[in-house]
């Protein structure tokens, strides 16, 4: 480790408030049924971290892989009903398997599930974030899993990595972990460059990294490149990352002792207000404005808010007050924001000073599309 990567090694390990995200193939042996003592080895560790007086939040996956297990079945199901039946009884062996490996070190768990529709509704972002909060205070480790078994888009498109980016920004948490079964990221694919290095260290927000992210195993939904993702999404709240190898002894240990473990990415020192975080984490919006380089460069270097003139075209359904993304001309995401036109008024007046949307319009609500102050920069 050269002396940067031991600064943010010891920041990372001075962390108090950790997310613990366990990914499916160590969870449940490969789809094989889960895996009750590595639960137990991991729980022994996350409870010597409470002891320690840190904050410890679990992000497990593994519910349909065990559902699986228990119905014979040999390969990931595919169609909705299957997914959803296996999750039902898959979760009922998961959370029971946490509760039992934490009551061994005399710590109560609490079941959460969540779907991404908790994180895009206010309220529910709210009451979720209180709740957690709550829970840490009374000492209880809250394990959290996505909620497969109602959850219908969640299930095509989520992933338990991105959940846990989610949360971190829920709960501002200090530090995120990603347990997985390998060693970190990688230089380049080891399975078809044998030359590939790990990576000890690197900024999260680094868009190289996600260039040489990989895809996910059979059981799980997410690859590496999910991984630099949700490290992505946890940088927002200030959350640096760590990815390491879930197999390793102690693991978690040894990044509390600031050893170089896998590999860290380390978030910017400034994080964005509470309702940009839970703006930018929203995952599912109701349309798109692409902007000119005009409207980017004052969105991205002026925090301004944006006007119709900026705007060279509208895409989707919404209506007034829902999340739409701002892109480029080249499609890259900018912003999100809350759109104060619905998308037939925003397609009228595209292109358009303020100054004539009571013209176009035959009345003004706001001058601007999207206030400064409902608008995250992503």
């Amino acid at each position: 480790m050269d002396a940067e990567e031991r600064k943010l090694r010891a920041a990372a390990a001075a962390a108090r408030r950790w997310v613990v995200k366990i990914g499916s193939a160590l969870a449940t042996r490969e789809g094989a049924g889960l895996n009750a003592e590595a639960i137990a080895e991991w729980a022994g560790q996350l409870a010597e971290l409470r002891r320690a007086g840190r904050d410890v939040i679990v992000v497990t996956s593994g519910a349909v892989a065990e559902g699986a297990a228990r119905l014979g079945w040999k390969v990931r199901p595919h169609s909705l009903n299957q997914l959803q039946a296996a999750a039902a009884i898959g979760q009922m062996g998961l959370v029971r398997s946490w509760e039992l490996a934490f009551k061994e070190c005399g710590l109560l768990a609490a079941q959460i599930l969540l779907t991404h529709e908790d994180i895009a509704n206010r309220e529910r972002y709210l009451n979720a974030r209180s709740t957690l909060w709550t829970l840490l205070q009374l000492g209880v480790i809250p394990v959290i899993n996505e909620n497969d078994t109602v959850a219908t888009e969640e299930i095509k498109l989520g992933d338990n990595d991105t959940l846990a980016g989610l949360v971190s920004n829920l709960v501002e948490a200090d530090l995120l972990v990603i347990l997985t079964d390998q060693d970190g990221l990688m230089t380049s694919d080891p399975r078809s460059d044998p030359d590939a290095t790990l990576i000890g260290a690197a900024q999260a927000v680094d868009p190289r990294l996600l260039d040489i992210a990989g895809d996910g195993g059979a059981w799980g939904r997410g690859g590496m490149r999910t991984k630099v993702t949700a490290a992505r999404l946890a940088a927002r709240s200030a959350t640096s990352t760590v990815i390491a190898g879930g197999r390793r002894p102690g693991v978690l240990l040894d990044i509390a002792a600031g050893r170089g473990v896998g590999t860290l990415l380390a978030a910017p020192a400034t994080k964005l207000a509470a309702r940009k975080l839970w703006l930018a984490g929203t995952l599912h919006v109701r349309g798109r404005l692409r902007l000119d380089a005009g409207a980017c460069r004052v969105l991205r270097e002026q925090g301004k808010s944006l006007l119709p003139v900026g705007v060279l075209g509208i895409e989707g359904d919404f209506e007034r007050g829902e999340l739409v993304s701002c892109v480029d001309e080249h499609g890259h995401e900018v912003a999100r924001g809350l759109v104060n036109y619905s998308a037939q008024e925003a397609t009228a007046i595209k292109g358009l000073p303020s100054s004539r949307l009571e013209e176009v319009l035959g009345y003004l609500r706001e001058p601007e599309l999207i206030h400064r102050d409902n608008l995250a920069l992503v």
